[in-house]
């Protein structure tokens, strides 16, 4: 039997009965065609999951028994990801791959070498529309309890004055000699995880993250898309940490 789809909810149900309307019902409803005695997730993206029941199937709704309610605690450690912009529609698969491998947030980061730029007025709040959007999307088809909030483009000066929020910040270079695994001691609960276009990260931005406190990581032999690195490395991190392990 497969995992049970997820719908997103801004609030999970209080009692023994809800209704799930609006895009996700109808998409419930009209696209997925659950029929009664399926059970489906809501979700809140904060980490509430709730397990229900289809009682009946409206023409845009479902008509809820909910069978249980829980609040997850969140992963450790937490990993916030520093991405920069990405050509094309590399930049959504970016924050797509990242989001599924189980990011807990994403800062569009300005570097000096993207060769698409973010640019400020409604383009780029079209831009980061977009990313949003990913991010829901991807988090709804992993089923992931949580969606990653994506917050306004940082400028490497802006990512460098976060240091004092994070244990660790790590900044993905195939120049690096220092491997990911020495960086991720038991104490570290804070990450910043940071991934440079395709033109690489310039060694002033280097020059002014390190001296923030951040080291250069590479995962191994080969060098990774800017698209793909932040996925493989939340994997490795993953792997590394208590991160993947199953909910309660």
């Amino acid at each position: 039997m497969g995992t049970a789809p997820l719908f997103l909810v801004d609030e999970l149900p209080t009692g023994a009965d809800a209704v799930l309307d609006g895009p996700e019902g109808r998409h419930a409803a009209t696209v997925r065609r659950l029929r009664v005695g399926e059970e489906i997730t809501l979700a809140d993206g904060r980490g509430g999951l709730a397990r229900a029941v289809v009682d009946t199937v409206g023409r845009d709704r479902l008509d809820l028994r909910v069978v249980s309610v829980a609040v997850l605690d969140p992963p450790t450690p937490r990993v916030v990801l520093a991405q920069a912009l990405v050509k094309g529609e590399r930049s959504e698969l970016a924050v797509e791959l990242a989001t599924e491998a189980g990011v807990d947030e994403i800062l569009p980061w300005r570097a000096a070498r993207c060769v698409a730029k973010w640019e400020d007025g409604a383009r780029g709040e079209k831009a980061l529309a977009r990313w949003r959007t990913t991010v829901r999307s991807a988090a709804k088809q992993a089923r992931r309890p949580w969606v990653p909030p994506v917050g306004a483009p940082v400028s490497t000066r802006e990512l460098a004055a976060l240091a004092l929020r994070f244990d660790r910040i790590l900044v993905l270079h195939e120049s690096a000699t220092d491997g990911l695994a020495a960086a991720l001691t038991p104490d570290v609960r804070e990450v910043l995880l940071v991934v440079g276009p395709e033109g690489g990260v310039s060694d002033d931005e280097i020059a002014a993250l390190t001296a923030a406190g951040a080291v250069a990581v590479r995962l191994g032999p080969e060098v990774l898309r800017a698209s793909t690195a932040a996925a493989v490395a939340l994997g490795a991190i993953g792997a590394l940490t208590s991160r993947w392990t199953p909910h309660g």
